[in-house]
């Protein structure tokens, strides 16, 4: 979300904008549903140009991003938001939504039940990601844990 200052003021280009709402007369602009989609994608991409760099850490890292990020597209829709909030004030009210937890993600799309069913080893492999991976030594996910994770991300970005 964007938050619009009072005075006018020019927005990037390529910036999308939701749906505007007013709060105590301030105007926050949702960042689309379509642009979480969009990065979800990108990210998967970025992922694999870095395994196939042997950045392995950085692909499996940016793998999880991605199923993070879809999921968070995917409770738009199923909530039938035209964005997800960003900033602290927008999240008022909201805190279950404010997690990188994929399983409290996953379990407030609406599409848990068909994603364990039906995915249920390329969930397993996903739920080894969290953001604090960005921060461990570098070295620590190998080639194979690395592939498997861009693999299962993959078909999990394509059913959310």
């Amino acid at each position: 979300m964007v938050r619009l200052p009072r005075s006018p003021q020019r927005l990037a280009p390529g910036t999308r904008i939701a749906k505007s709402h007013r709060v105590a007369n301030e105007t926050f602009l949702m960042t689309a549903t379509k642009d979480l989609r969009t990065i979800a994608r990108a990210r998967m991409h970025d992922a694999r140009v870095l395994l196939q760099s042997k950045r392995f850490d950085g692909a499996f890292y940016l793998c999880g991003y991605s199923v993070e990020l879809a999921l968070k597209a995917r409770i738009c829709q199923t909530l039938k938001w035209s964005g997800f909030p960003e900033t602290a004030n927008e999240f008022r009210n909201l805190q279950s939504l404010k997690t990188h937890n994929l399983e409290v993600l996953l379990r407030l799309s609406g599409v848990e039940g068909g994603v364990k069913s039906k995915y249920l080893a390329e969930w397993s492999v996903v739920l080894d990601w969290n953001p604090e991976k960005r921060y461990q030594p570098i070295g620590q996910s190998t080639l194979q844990q690395a592939a498997d994770m861009v693999t299962c991300a993959k078909r999990l970005l394509d059913i959310l």
